[in-house]
């Protein structure tokens, strides 16, 4: 703290000149901040990517009339969560039948689709890889939210310690006048600041990103029922039942 009666220059000086106990508040926000940054840019990288190669792997899909072309692309396509529930699909017949190939030549020949049990058996290999990709997509957030919450209450905290601070100050002073109260009063200010500075980018980057998980849930879920009609259906042209998806 500088001495009383004397105003701080700038406004880097209560921070500077703070106590042990506010440096330490705002080190923790500040340590909490450049976090909160760095994830919000690479989760927008992510969704971004996760987007471009969607985007690139729904044209293979509708264009392609061979599922050894399509289960190719879809391993090329690793970003993708659409193209990874096809891989995993594709595994599934990859297993059964010996490659991919044969898989071409069953979907060919068979007058019904598939068999019963090798569309359950894709059925819950895409139900594991849609959770699977939901939880990648998911990742880092409970930390957002864990500082959207936590933030301004530690800058409260600090507050409340630069008003006691300036509360001091009027003790030993025995007066209220500003240069007494105004070292305490701008260490809680500036604390309150850090705390919400901290805090509003991360529950704005958290909110944001739950609503694209929600999106790519939902964008994974129509292409799990069109994947499943195209194994079932007697046409087996995987680009006819794309179109019609769309």
């Amino acid at each position: 703290m500088p001495p009383h009666g004397v105003m701080p220059s700038n406004v880097l000086d209560p921070i500077l000149q703070a106590g042990p106990l506010a440096r330490f508040v705002l080190g923790v926000l500040l340590f909490f901040s450049v976090i909160c940054w760095a994830l919000i840019v690479e989760k927008w990288w992510e969704f971004r990517k996760i987007r471009r190669e969607s985007l690139r792997f729904r044209q293979i899909f509708r264009e392609a009339r061979r599922f050894s072309v399509v289960y190719a692309a879809a391993k090329k396509h690793r970003d993708s969560p659409l193209a990874q529930l096809y891989v995993s699909a594709g595994q599934e017949l990859v297993t059964a039948y010996g490659n991919a190939e044969i898989v071409d030549h069953v979907l060919d020949d068979a007058d019904e689709g598939l068999p019963a049990e090798r569309l359950e058996a894709s059925s819950r290999a895409l139900r594991r890889a849609g959770s699977s990709e939901v939880a990648r997509m998911e990742r880092y957030l409970p930390f957002l939210a864990t500082v959207a919450s936590s933030a301004p209450f530690i800058g409260l905290f600090g507050t409340v310690w630069g008003i006691m601070t300036a509360f001091q100050g009027i003790g030993q002073q025995g007066s209220a006048n500003l240069a007494v109260v105004a070292p305490g009063i701008s260490e809680a200010l500036i604390a309150t600041a850090a705390g919400l500075g901290a805090a509003i980018p991360a529950v704005m980057g958290y909110n944001f990103f739950v609503n694209r998980t929600k999106h790519w849930a939902m964008e994974m879920e129509g292409f799990t029922l069109d994947l499943l009609n195209a194994f079932a259906r007697p046409v087996h042209k995987l680009a006819r039942v794309a179109k019609d998806g769309d």
